[in-house]
Formats: structure tokens, sequence, C-alpha cells
């Protein structure tokens, strides 16, 4: 089975083209994160896996429950997710969807995760750097592993810059064996 984010990101794509053609981009982010809030909603995630709903009524009940907060654009890609049994992708749309927008406007995500917590002077260097790095603004969340065993592991996008302990110990346990 294809990954879900495989699955989202064409839809995310055209959704983020429409939305820049539209210079909406604001407006799509609240409609895709208010319909995602919904998909994750436990009733309605029951309702959308339930194999006894045929889609013009899982359709019609989305649609009532979203209608006021989409226009008529947002409703068809809602339409266009029924009528292809992709509903439940939504969530991993809008993620596609923001960090698109991100990307666009010149951010980037980080996660930082530390064996330690670091302070906030050491985060503050660590983002200067990765800007410097990657050439954009960064928004960095910080989270404390001690499985790491020492050091850092950073993630920003597709690229990951591991420096932990533990990391270094799995190379090494690869290339032993390899």
């Amino acid at each position: 089975m294809a990954e879900i984010s495989t699955i989202a990101r064409p839809y995310a794509v055209a959704a983020f083209k429409l939305a820049k053609e539209q210079n909406a981009l604001a407006k799509w982010s609240e409609m895709l994160g208010f319909a995602s809030a919904v998909a994750n909603d436990a009733q309605m995630k029951a309702y959308i896996r339930d194999p006894k709903v045929i889609s013009s009524d899982l359709e019609a009940a989305f649609l009532k429950v979203t209608s006021d907060k989409l226009n008529e654009n947002g409703q068809n890609l809602i339409k266009v997710l029924v009528e292809y049994g992709r509903l439940s992708v939504l969530p991993a749309i809008t993620t596609a969807f923001e960090d698109l927008k991100a990307l666009d406007e010149g951010t980037l995500d980080a996660q930082i995760i530390a064996a330690a917590q670091p302070s906030a002077a050491e985060t503050k260097d660590l983002v200067k750097r990765l800007e410097a790095k990657f050439g954009k603004k960064i928004e960095a969340s910080v989270s404390v592993d001690p499985e790491l065993i020492g050091g850092i592991k950073i993630i920003v996008g597709d690229t990951v810059i591991d420096a932990s302990v533990k990391g270094q110990l799995q190379n090494l346990a690869y290339t032993l064996t390899a």
C-alpha cells in the first residue's frame, strides 16, 4: 500500500497552487486546518471508515459539518477526496500543504532532539547556525530523548543531522556487520 504522504502530496500541491494563484494561502490554511480537525474527530473517523456508509452520504455529512468554513474550491476538494476514498488522508494533505506554505514563505520547521535539555542560549545559537546553513528562517521545537545517550539530532524537512551517541553507535554497528 502506498504511504499516506505519497497519496497526500499531489492533493496538497494542487491546493497550494490554487491558493497561490488566488493569493489565499492563509484562507486555505484555515480551511484545511478546520476540515482536518473534523476528519480527526473520533466519531467522524469511525463514520469515514465505516464500509456501510455510501460515499454520497459521507460527502453530504462532511460538507454539512464544514460548509460554513469552506469555500467552493474547498468543498470541491472534499468531494474529490470522498469520490476516491481519500478523505481519511486529509490531515496528511494539510500537513503537506503547511510544509509547502512554510517553504514558500521562507520558513522551515526544525525538530531538535537532545539527550539533555539545552539552554536557551544553546538553542538560539543552534537555530542561528541552521538558518545560515539552510538560508531560511527556522522555527524550532526542542524535545528531550534520553535514549540518545548524548549529543543531538536535528530534523529539518528531509534532512537529518544525527550527532548523537546513539546514532554514532548504530553507524559503527552497521559498518562492522557490513
